[in-house]
């Protein structure tokens, strides 16, 4: 059980400040190479398939790092991970920085830059969730939001490189600031074991409301498959906006700032989403979220209008932002605490392999069809099999009860 005036208290909620400054700077990473995006393409005369191959690869290390560091947080804590990643992080940006092909830059995206931001993300998200019990879900939000901001304030940061010298001295001064700012800020992030919550060892005791409806590998498979699923539907919007702006005539700079428009409403979606986890619970949330994102994506289907790309993509934003966070709330729900770290990364993996897999299959379809119209549909196919998959983990537990109702009655 947690102590009084520790968990939920004010150093829970300094370390989660402090956690999330750090997270904004690491979780660059995935965002740098969708604004540059196009610069790529330019200077590597590549098609838009293979400009996408950088980011794709930077989620593949991404999703992996969730995993292996993920295991190492669960055992040795937060702090000394996230000194090594802002090394790794910093090295990455340079080395990409004087890549000679668009090979070299995706080698360097996936190993240095994606599984060195990983550690800012799943593994934060899990290692905050011990610090939290009543604020769960809010104190989550709060940590999952820094990756939306990452994506909502670097595009500033960025832009003027962009225009006024190249993407490759941008690059240069992101590594300084993982290498300088990143590493010293770990220190303030080392394990307080007397502010966290003791919780339940066993699968059993972790889930007191259905421990019999599926076993903790089912749910582990359903909610890995859900991740990867949604987020090939989430990509096409948050991956090719920029793109898809500089295609219709718009340039890169709206792109960016509607992309930072997009991310700016998911800061919001994140926070009230999570705010309604503490009280309605993260599979309920998660449905929703997930139902949200399908009518968001259908209302890209007709637009072209630069006010209307605006507001659908701030839809979007307020939309789909408590899909990622309730996954590791669910973790958190329905799986044992020991186990936290590595099942979250787990099904972060899963939900960065579809950001990856989702980032590729917009790009050959785009080269294929001349247009986003049907990478827009093959996202919406995908967010149905999410949504299927989280019905399961709500219908399923209704029906038990339900019957267990009438056996009560019999």
């Amino acid at each position: 059980m947690s102590s009084p005036g520790q968990v939920d208290g004010f150093a829970s909620w300094v370390r989660l400040a402090i956690g999330t400054l750090v997270s904004v700077i690491g979780t660059n990473g995935i965002w740098a190479v969708v604004i540059v995006l196009p610069a790529v393409q330019k200077d590597f005369e590549v098609d838009r398939s293979l400009a996408s191959l950088p980011f794709s690869m930077t989620m593949i290390g991404f999703g992996l790092g969730n995993i292996v560091v993920g295991k190492i947080v669960d055992r040795f804590g937060l702090a000394i991970p996230i000194a090594i990643s802002g090394v790794i992080m910093g090295l990455g940006y340079f080395l990409a920085a004087s890549s000679e092909n668009i090979y070299l830059l995706t080698l360097v995206q996936g190993i240095f830059i994606g599984f060195g931001a990983s550690v800012c993300f799943g593994p934060f998200l899990s290692n905050i969730s011990h610090y939290f019990e009543k604020y769960r879900g809010i104190a989550v939000g709060i940590a999952a939001s820094s990756n939306y901001i990452a994506g909502a304030l670097w595009p500033f940061f960025i832009e003027p490189f962009l225009t006024q010298s190249s993407w490759r001295e941008a690059y240069f001064w992101i590594g300084m600031i993982c290498l300088f700012v990143m590493t010293p800020l770990s220190w303030f992030l080392r394990e307080s074991p007397k502010n966290k919550i003791s919780q339940p060892e066993s699968f059993q005791e972790a889930m007191p409301l259905t421990p019999s409806d599926f076993t903790p590998f089912q749910i582990q498979a359903m909610l890995m498959l859900a991740g990867v699923a949604c987020c090939v539907a989430m990509s096409m919007p948050q991956i090719h906006l920029v793109a898809l702006c500089s295609d219709l005539g718009y340039g890169v700079v709206v792109g960016t700032e509607m992309l930072s428009v997009m991310l700016a409403c998911g800061i919001l979606s994140r926070l009230c989403f999570g705010l309604l986890a503490d009280r309605i619970g993260g599979v309920q949330t998660l449905m929703l979220s997930s139902f949200l994102q399908t009518v968001s994506l259908l209302l890209y289907l007709p637009t072209d209008g630069l006010v209307s790309l605006y507001l659908v993509s701030a839809v979007f934003g307020l939309s789909q932002g408590g899909i990622v966070p309730c996954y590791a709330l669910v973790v958190r729900e329905y799986l044992p605490a020991k186990e936290a770290g590595i099942r979250i990364g787990a099904v972060l993996m899963s939900s960065t392999f579809g950001m990856a897999l989702g980032g590729w299959l917009a790009g050959e379809i785009f080269d294929w069809t001349g247009s986003y119209q049907v990478a827009l549909l093959n996202g919406i196919g995908w967010n149905i099999l999410n949504m299927i998959l989280v019905g399961l983990l709500l219908i399923r537990p209704l029906r038990l009860k339900l019957q267990d109702k009438r056996l009560q009655h019999a």
